[in-house]
């Protein structure tokens, strides 16, 4: 027995490196030293080092992160050329709440049995995020493991490292009670609950205004880095917060200061009901979360069966469980973005500037809510 008989081929991982030398050539400048298929990537700090040109302090950030079950929806629906993208946003999104440009990213993808084709589709996500963030597509890895993944299923993850100038670090340290919470529109579910979806949308092609709702869950993660790193030019920024998993609640209060070890948080943030639309995606999951819930015949969690209201009829359903039901309300903005993928705290002065910029760039934005002093120990969320 070979290794390609044991599962593993060679040749086939040549192919997909192959193409993965031309969708990183893509993403390189003079400071990268070799290419991809050497045993590590290399840049020439002379070179590079332009990134922190001016600063006194140059700082290092990095941040990691993966695609998770969004990945599933790719393979049924046999599309690949978008998740790559959700894998660099979901990193370079998270290194910007901290004021940080982008500088290179590496990727990471394993599978059960390696098609070129596929994993080139995948890396040319990665390498489109990586040219619209200003990162440096520097390498990766690529493992084929047969017996530990099932065949036609991959897993991707990746990394970013980014600068900034330490003076300039965004820590939430200048927050202050009063100031504006912005919130900018999310493409959708972006990167987060998808085994959530998966359980409670079985199927696809459910019409979703006017295309199958598959696709329109594989939209991918806004890249936020460019208008982002613009407005710092344009205002003072006091905290930012990337909405992942956990949504409004776990990441909102995560752009405030830490307490000091044995006190309080100094913070709440006071969100605004109804000032902004909730996209008609999150009704739909709304709705679906309720009808399988609500199931007594046993096909909760049945992957071919679809339980309630389909379409246009689902989505009016779910918008008014969203009013009126608040345990639906609290699991989803628990849960998903709503519709707010990048939320910032500026001073009140500054709002209308931000919004003007950013919806100049194609980020519309909107004033969400308010910093105001805690209520409790810990910095948390309110709705009012």
């Amino acid at each position: 027995m070979d290794y390609k008989q044991a599962g593993v081929d060679i040749e086939e991982g040549y192919r997909a490196v192959a193409q993965y030398r031309e969708l990183a050539a893509a993403t390189s400048g003079k400071a990268v030293l070799n290419g991809i298929g050497s045993f590590a990537g290399m840049l020439s700090l002379k070179d590079f080092i332009g990134a922190g040109a001016g600063m006194e302090e140059p700082v290092l950030v990095s941040g990691t992160d993966g695609v998770g079950t969004k990945l599933d929806i790719a393979f049924r629906l046999k599309k690949y050329d978008t998740v790559g993208i959700d894998c660099v946003a979901m990193c370079v999104n998270d290194i910007l709440c901290h004021g940080a440009k982008p500088l290179f990213f590496l990727d990471y993808l394993a599978c059960g049995k390696l098609d070129a084709g596929v994993a080139a589709a995948l890396v040319k996500g990665v390498s489109v995020g990586c040219r619209e963030t200003g990162s440096v597509l520097l390498g990766g890895e690529t493992a084929e493991m047969p017996g530990f993944y099932d065949e036609g299923k991959y897993d991707m993850a990746g990394f970013s490292v980014g600068i900034v100038d330490r003076k300039n670090i965004i820590e939430g340290k200048k927050i202050e009670k009063g100031d504006a919470l912005l919130g900018i529109a999310s493409s959708g579910p972006h990167s987060n609950g998808f085994s959530l979806i998966r359980k409670v949308l079985p199927n696809l092609d459910e019409d979703f205004g006017g295309m199958p709702i598959g696709m329109a869950l594989l939209e991918p993660t806004r890249l936020y880095v460019k208008p982002i790193l613009g407005l710092l030019e344009q205002v003072e920024i006091h905290g930012m917060a990337h909405i992942t998993g956990g949504g409004f609640y776990e990441n909102i209060p995560r752009m405030f200061a830490p307490p000091a070890p044995g006190g309080a948080s100094a913070f709440d943030a006071v969100i605004k009901e109804g000032s902004w639309a909730i996209p008609p995606i999150f009704a739909r999951i709304a709705a679906a979360c309720v009808d399988c819930g609500a199931d007594t015949a046993g096909s909760k969690g049945n992957s071919n069966t679809t339980v309630g209201p389909t379409g246009a009829a689902a989505q009016r359903a779910g918008a008014e469980l969203l009013r009126t039901d608040a345990a639906i309300r609290k699991l989803m903005f628990n849960t998903y973005n709503m519709g707010i993928g990048f939320v910032l705290a500026l001073a009140p002065a500054d709002l209308r500037k931000t919004i003007e910029y950013l919806d100049s760039k194609g980020f519309p934005a909107w004033e969400i809510g308010r910093v105001d002093t805690a209520k409790g120990a810990a910095g948390e969320v309110r709705f009012e």
